[in-house]
């Protein structure tokens, strides 16, 4: 006597709980985040790249002639910054992370010429982060790396070739040879792309954005930016775009100028660092710690509220 044939039940398909429980922590897009996200993204940028232009602060300068050899910035803490976030709020806080941490504390801020750095640093962040589709494409990585340091360097060359053009400021130049400013710009700008942008935009970048792709972003409720699934917003060439660009670096220029015909709206030179000196710098390196601290703090506790519900 046979028994009566029983089907086993099947597993409905579609995705398990699991894995719905685990997507619903997580922001899909790059352009999808909370105001708490947005603003996570941004502290963070500010205090790392504050804190990286401390540690610049105490790197030695050598000069030959009129060309400067020293350490720009380390361009590899604000890429990572650009290549795993949204770029646009991470190159939004990235320089002023130095006007913070750096030219405020150590009575370095040139009231509205600051903007003229501000400006250009955006730019050359943003557009170096939209550079990068997949951040586990080194290619891209590196080229993004040079992309930084080209732009914002060569913007402030041709503000700088601009100031003695128009009279405002007096060039350095070769004895007998005028022509010489653009040559020293050059020049320069050759130093900067090969000692920050290779030396500590490239190499560095190269290990450590595929090695912390994947890991930061869902600490911080996000999900990793992924060319298919999750790319990051296009920035595409367009008249608006285009347009915007040219205004920014024309607002930056005119507060250069501002600052070349001794506008000097703003400017804050506190008398006791004459005191301090540059044990000063402590007090950076507390306040951006504290902020690092600070998002850290944010970020677990919006994690927990959202694993809640």
């Amino acid at each position: 006597m046979s028994l009566p044939r029983t089907d086993a039940p099947t597993t409905p398909s579609g995705p398990r709980p699991g894995d719905e429980t685990h997507r619903g922590l997580l922001s899909r897009r790059p352009d999808d985040l909370t105001q708490a996200q947005k603003l996570m993204v941004f502290v963070l940028s500010m205090s790392l790249f504050g804190l990286a232009n401390i540690v610049t602060e105490v790197f030695p300068e050598v000069t030959i002639g009129p060309i400067d050899l020293s350490v720009s910035y380390f361009v590899f803490v604000p890429l990572v910054m650009v290549c795993l976030f949204n770029p646009l709020y991470a190159a939004l806080g990235a320089p002023l992370g130095e006007i913070v941490f750096t030219d405020l504390l150590m009575g370095d801020f040139s009231g509205l010429a600051e903007i003229e750095g501000y400006l250009q640093m955006f730019l050359a962040l943003y557009l170096a982060g939209s550079i990068v589709r997949d951040p586990r494409r080194r290619g891209q990585v590196a080229l993004a790396a040079v992309v930084v340091v080209v732009v914002d360097k060569l913007l402030s060359a041709l503000v700088d070739i601009g100031k003695v053009w128009v009279g405002i400021e007096d060039a350095e130049l070769v004895e007998g040879l005028p022509e010489s400013i653009v040559a020293i710009e050059a020049v320069g700008l050759v130093v900067d792309v090969a000692i920050s942008g290779v030396l500590f935009g490239v190499v560095p970048a190269l290990w450590l954005v595929p090695r912390l792709y994947g890991k930061i972003e869902p600490l911080m409720g996000m999900s990793p930016r992924d060319p298919v699934e999750n790319p990051v917003p296009v920035l595409r060439v367009t008249a608006p775009t285009v347009l915007t660009g040219l205004v920014l670096v024309a607002a930056g220029t005119g507060f250069a100028f501002l600052e070349g015909i001794d506008a000097n709206v703003g400017v804050w030179e506190p008398g006791f660092l004459d005191r301090f000196g540059t044990q000063f710098l402590w007090v950076g390196v507390g306040m951006a710690c504290t902020a690092i601290l600070a998002v850290v703090l944010v970020a677990r506790s919006v994690r927990e509220r959202r694993r809640g519900r």
